[in-house]
């Protein structure tokens, strides 16, 4: 695969195009971090009561205190995580939602492994992800605002579109190279 054509110029009729070896592991890389940020989106959903109640002691008893009472960070997280001890004593069934957006984090996941074993056939999930990634900012801002989530907050939550669409960018590059 050293001597492997660029995949635009190799692919003739009945031919199967090739990616070079550089351009196959850059590309695994990028996925790799792609699907490692999925992964850990989806596995830290499950226990957000837990990992609230962390960061609330956390910013209250560390040095970045003052600062994140200056940016009403600790009020919000505090707030956040207030919310969602008493709607979990009261309403647990509730958190069945958030069990499910762990779980699509994780299947999603499982989705890009097929680029990462053969990008070029399924260059159709890079796409996909980049799709997906164009959709958080509407739905954070949209949603974001009916929700009454801060806008700061809500320009967080673009960001991951924006920092997940990264990788995907350069994957997609690479493999029209």
């Amino acid at each position: 695969m050293k001597n492997a054509v660029p995949y635009r110029e190799a692919a003739g009729e009945g031919e199967q195009p090739m990616l070079s070896h550089q351009h196959l592991r850059e590309i695994r890389f990028w996925l790799g971090l792609f699907i490692a940020g999925l992964v850990l989106s989806g596995v830290t959903a499950f226990p957000l009561q837990t990992e609230l109640t962390w960061a609330v002691s956390l910013l209250e008893t560390s040095p970045v205190r003052p600062i994140a009472e200056a940016t009403s960070l600790l009020l919000w997280i505090a707030h956040v995580q207030a919310a969602l001890s008493d709607t979990n004593a009261h309403y647990p069934f509730l958190a069945y939602g958030t069990d499910w957006l762990a779980f699509a984090h994780l299947v999603l996941a499982v989705l890009f492994f097929g680029p990462y074993r053969d990008p070029l056939r399924n260059r159709w999930v890079i796409t996909f992800g980049l799709i997906a990634c164009g959709g958080v900012i509407p739905l954070a801002l949209i949603a974001g605002h009916i929700r009454g989530i801060p806008i700061p907050w809500q320009l967080i939550d673009c960001s991951f579109g924006i920092f997940g669409a990264i990788p995907l960018l350069r994957c997609r590059w690479l493999i029209s190279r």
